[in-house]
């Protein structure tokens, strides 16, 4: 993976090597913890839909061989991203980089959560629900972005998930037990 600068992780992928319905990419410890948490969400809520997950361990990989030669070409962008597939990308920066990355390649369906400035003192994972780039948050946009209007439904639960863990947060200064306590589900 390091030499690649990227993996597509099987045991976290359902599409068994066809296209998927929707990528999930994430880059950096707490994306990567927060985007498994939401294909978890996402699957036990949509069992049918086809996920791939990626995980980049370099970035600069992402980058088109006209920026910097190490990157991947357009066809093996493509291969990993698929052209029109939504893309759902969790990364521990600023979310332009990404944004950028996706500018001059086929795919522009890519919803980035990353880092955004705002928050206080509060919990690593509080700090992930200001810049919406928790599990909720990302199973949300997943799930409108495959299913559209279908969703609805399962995107006011994620509103009132992220309502009931801000209340929480306020009146006992930690996250929610299903956060604290979260393992990963298999889902294949």
């Amino acid at each position: 993976m390091a030499r690649e600068g990227y993996k597509v992780i099987d045991w976290a992928s359902n599409d068994h090597g066809q296209e998927p319905d929707v990528v999930f990419a994430a880059a950096g410890t707490e994306p990567n913890l927060e985007a498994l948490a939401g294909i978890s969400i996402l699957h036990k809520a949509f069992p049918d839909i086809k996920i791939r997950f990626i995980n980049v361990v370099d970035i600069l990989k992402l980058r088109s061989p006209k920026v910097d030669p190490r990157g991947l070409s357009d066809e093996e962008f493509n291969k990993l991203f698929t052209t029109d597939k939504p893309v759902i990308f969790g990364f521990h920066g600023y979310e332009d980089m990404i944004r950028d990355l996706f500018f001059n390649r086929a795919n522009h369906n890519v919803y980035v959560h990353g880092y955004r400035e705002n928050g206080d003192i509060t919990t690593p994972f509080d700090m992930r629900v200001l810049s919406e780039m928790d599990r909720f948050h990302i199973a949300k946009d997943a799930a409108q972005a495959v299913l559209g209007d279908k969703a609805a439904e399962f995107a006011k639960e994620m509103d009132d998930k992220v309502a009931y863990h801000t209340a929480y947060i306020r009146e006992n200064g930690d996250d929610i037990p299903e956060v604290q306590n979260w393992q990963w589900e298999n889902i294949n």
